[in-house]
């Protein structure tokens, strides 16, 4: 049995297809669980109640966390300690395995331009706090020798179906209406983005090798990090559309979060768009024979399916 909390969620719904290919018994667990394969056990459940997270972890062999909260400091501070601290006591109690589903949020901000797993854990943002704490409960239980874990992270998303992400509302849905794509401080710094169907296969594929237990691992991510202005430009020959790009300075982004929540949260993050921003998987590239989507072919299909 292989559990997802988290299910029917961007990573989850694509992960649960992925783990067709290692089990049958696949256990979906979100507050309303909809299958995504014919044999899926749904298993409906209040994720903030500690003895529903264990009913849900009970019997799995392998459980993976890929929750996504709302995008507020408060909610974060308030709601991801406790689910992590139910989960692990959970996977401690059934003698499961865990893969934590994580970003990049941790690392110092010299470490920016080019992270590896080796990167300082110094978050210079509050959420990045939050994802510290967090990271360190699980590291904390797998030195005392108490739980196998790993965490696997991946830089911002981009992909099929990925409606939420930056990419899709700032990028692909403002050049379908024929206005500029939005970026954030500078469009002409290098941007990490990890391609979500090749984020799950990687996640499915970890989950299920004993020798990836107990590190961290980068998700697959092109090598070949494009430039805002260039991400938006495969955009928009894709989308044959004008290619368009209007950049949002930390003042604009201050002025409009006092009318959007989502913008409101975005100023602690700048220190990501205002650098070079570069995820490196060369640690899980040389352990796992994988094809990691290009930025080219990724775009594509994004566009394909949105359209």
């Amino acid at each position: 049995m292989q559990t997802i909390l988290g299910a029917n969620g961007t990573i989850g719904s694509v992960l649960a297809k992925e783990l067709r290919n290692y089990t049958d018994k696949i256990r979906l667990v979100s507050r309303n669980p909809i299958k995504v394969n014919e044999s899926d056990e749904l298993f409906p459940a209040d994720l903030s109640n500690p003895a529903m997270v264990d009913k849900a972890v009970e019997g799995s062999e392998v459980v993976y966390l890929v929750v996504g909260f709302d995008y507020k400091l408060k909610v974060w501070e308030e709601k991801w300690p406790k689910l992590m601290s139910a989960t692990i006591n959970a996977c401690i109690k059934h003698n499961a395995r865990l893969v934590f589903f994580d970003n990049v949020y941790i690392y110092d901000i010299s470490a920016i331009p080019h992270m590896t797993e080796e990167s300082p854990n110094n978050p210079p943002s509050k959420k990045g706090a939050v994802r510290k704490k967090i990271a360190q409960m699980i590291m904390d239980e797998v030195k005392a020798g108490k739980i196998m874990a790993l965490i696997a992270r991946s830089a911002d998303f981009y992909g099929p179906g990925n409606e939420k992400s930056f990419v899709i509302e700032m990028v692909y849905k403002n050049l379908l209406k024929g206005k500029a794509a939005n970026w954030f401080i500078d469009p002409d710094k290098k941007h990490s983005f990890t391609y979500t169907p090749d984020a799950a296969k990687a996640t499915a594929l970890l989950g299920n090798s004993d020798d990836a237990y107990n590190t961290v691992w980068h998700l697959p991510t092109d090598k070949n990090t494009l430039t805002g202005r260039e991400f938006i430009e495969l955009f928009s020959t894709e989308m044959k559309v004008a290619n368009k790009v209007s950049v949002m300075p930390m003042w604009l982004i201050k002025v409009l979060g006092i009318f959007m929540p989502v913008l409101k949260e975005m100023p602690e993050m700048m220190y990501q768009y205002d650098r070079d921003y570069i995820l490196d998987s060369s640690k899980f590239d040389k352990r796992f024979n994988f094809k990691t989507t290009s930025y080219q072919e990724g775009v594509k299909l994004t566009v394909q399916h949105s359209s």
